[in-house]
């Protein structure tokens, strides 16, 4: 163990606090180099203090050594998310089970492994089992050490850089700074120090890019100035809505300046546009991320058109029901029932819905146009044929007029689905109370209402699954997965005598047993708007939503549940934390 401990050291020493000498034979070194030297180092070094965790004899050494392992893995992962996204998340996936379903022949159920399940191991038991541990630890340093053997920063280009950093910007604010990967420790805002740490360290190599040079100072100010306020206070009283304001946002206007300076052209697109300078606008998102169509998705023609499609009855088999039934704009695109007529479950908002990776409660489609074609077909819906949908439209000569106007080709159904996703594409207003603060055009947020945000982001646990700033569960920062969760949601609201609900949600879709009663997260934006609340309809009021929560999930109210991703501990929010949580969930109303 102490040689072990001494190679740590010394490593550390020749790595991170070069010499003079050394300092300068490094810096003729090109910036790209330099970048993959300090990358690969510190993928060593985590390795090393892992192989010293296992080496040690006692808890508390081994706890001190793994969190030398976190600390020096967070200044890897902006580099290590961005060049080898499926080990970064292997590396650090959450303790729980990973199931793949990619189709009845191919299931694949993984258990967790990395630093959380070593984090929960070391510090969340009392009954350690040292040869699990030990087996972790080991994987995980071999796979440290695998990567620094084989990873390769040769291919990065300047454009690459600004891609790192600007997600790494983002990873902290919508995860970093919520315990989402820290969630025994709720280390987060020490280890978003670190990220930060090591972007400063990564513009410092490419110093030499900046043709104006008070922009480099700029960011070396910016930064330090995040690094402090997360310095301020502990995990339960951050502000975490002055960070994002006046941090995350600032740096993202530096960073646009910087792809000017840099003169940087990028290849393609990605999920947030990149003139963005504030996360809660109407145009953070880049809608063709989300969709197939090949045009611009939001052409105005086409979204009312598709919204003449959504709101006529004609369309379905008896001529009684359109999309409008299930979806009344008035009630925030819900029905305001337990459960839609013909359904066994909640009719959800359409707002932001087409933000996100997956349809239906139980994730069953993967498109808005394959949600539509699933209302179309069925029986206890719409009951008709795609055909007979295309017959009926092209029986109205206005659609057919219209048709020939926005698609030149006329009308199929396929061009019918894609009309109606358009205009559920446009529900997306970004214009609430909570959003105009956020953009600087209001400043009236109460202190209960900001406090309210900093509990969902921190304490409450609420944005681990409800992720900002669409607060539904599309994963940021690659936002490739809307995450699909068992909560254990009751029957009924008796919490004396209480019963497990008999909906088995996504496990309906495959029979994967690892799946029974995991339901998609949905939006809380417009919450205040859209009871009754869960899958089932089961709660009428936020407050009941709130204790739910508070209580533990399923486990909290008796449930014996093994694969609950839910915290099973209580989230000891006192009156007024709960009373918070709900005025800020109220400034997440959109104005119709």
């Amino acid at each position: 163990m102490k040689n072990l401990k001494a190679i740590f050291v010394y490593s550390l020493l020749v790595f991170m606090s070069l010499s003079c000498k050394e300092k300068e034979v490094y810096e003729t070194i090109a910036p790209l180099q330099q970048l993959e030297i300090q990358f690969k180092n510190n993928l060593w070094i985590t390795a090393l203090a892992l192989d010293s965790l296992n080496a040690s004899e006692n808890i508390k050494d081994k706890r001190s050594y793994y969190l030398k392992a976190r600390m020096n893995f967070k200044v890897c992962e902006p580099i290590l998310s961005f060049v080898d996204a499926s080990n970064y998340n292997f590396l650090n996936q959450p303790n729980i089970i990973k199931v793949n379903e990619e189709d009845f022949t191919d299931i694949k159920i993984d258990e967790p492994q990395g630093l959380q399940v070593i984090e929960e191991l070391l510090f969340n038991n009392d009954n350690l089992d040292t040869e699990f541990l030990k087996q972790n630890v080991l994987i995980t340093s071999m796979r440290l050490k695998l990567l620094h053997k084989n990873l390769t920063l040769k291919y990065l280009k300047e454009h690459h850089i600004l891609w790192i950093i600007r997600d790494a910007l983002n990873r902290v604010a919508l995860t970093g700074i919520t315990g989402f990967d820290s969630p025994v420790l709720t280390n987060s805002l020490e280890e978003s120090k670190i990220v930060y740490t090591s972007l400063k360290e990564i513009l410092s190599i490419y110093e030499s890019q900046f043709q104006n040079k008070d922009l480099y100072h700029n960011w070396m100010k910016q930064i330090e100035s995040s690094i402090t306020f997360l310095a301020e206070k502990d995990f339960n009283t951050f502000d975490r809505y002055t960070f994002i304001k006046e941090h995350t946002h600032k740096a993202l206007g530096i960073w646009n300046q910087t792809v000017t300076d840099w003169n940087i052209t990028f290849p393609f697109k990605q999920p947030i546009n990149y003139d963005v300078t504030n996360l809660f606008e109407k145009n953070t998102f880049n809608i063709n991320y989300f969709t197939d169509q090949k045009e611009n998705p939001l052409a105005e023609e086409k979204v009312q058109l598709g919204k003449m499609l959504f709101e006529d009855k004609t369309l379905s088999h008896n001529k009684t029901i359109s999309c409008a039934t299930c979806h009344k704009q008035e009630l925030y695109f819900t029905d305001g029932l337990i459960k839609s007529p013909g359904t066994t479950r909640n009719s959800p908002t359409l707002f932001y819905a087409a933000l996100q990776k997956g349809f239906f409660h139980d994730k069953r489609t993967g498109s808005l146009e394959g949600q539509i074609v699933e209302v179309v077909n069925n029986p206890n819906e719409f009951h008709l044929s795609l055909n007979d949908l295309e017959k009926r439209v092209l029986e109205n000569e206005d659609y057919v007029a219209t048709f020939k106007k926005v698609y030149a080709k006329g009308i199929d159904n396929h061009l019918i689905r894609n009309a109606i996703a358009s205009y559920i594409m446009s529900l997306s207003p970004f214009n609430s109370k909570f959003d105009l603060n956020m953009q600087g055009k209001e400043n009236t947020l109460t202190k209960n209402e900001i406090n309210g945000f900093n509990l969902f982001m921190g304490k409450a646990k609420c944005a681990t699954c409800h992720f900002a700033p669409l607060f539904n569960g599309l994963v940021p920062v690659a936002f490739k997965e809307s995450e699909l969760e068992l909560i254990g949601v009751p029957k009924t609201k008796d919490t004396l005598q209480a019963i497990l609900d008999d909906d088995l949600g996504r496990y309906g879709v495959y029979k994967t047993e690892e799946r029974k009663y995991f339901f998609k997260t949905p939006t809380i934006r417009n919450i205040e708007k859209t009871a009754p609340y869960m899958h089932n309809g089961v709660y009428t009021t936020l407050e009941e939503i709130v204790d739910f929560y508070n209580k533990g999930g399923g486990f909290g109210l008796g449930f014996t549940l093994e694969n609950q991703t839910l915290p099973f501990d209580k989230l000891n929010l006192t009156n007024q934390e709960k009373e918070d949580l709900v005025l800020f969930m109220k400034t997440l109303t959109d104005k119709l």
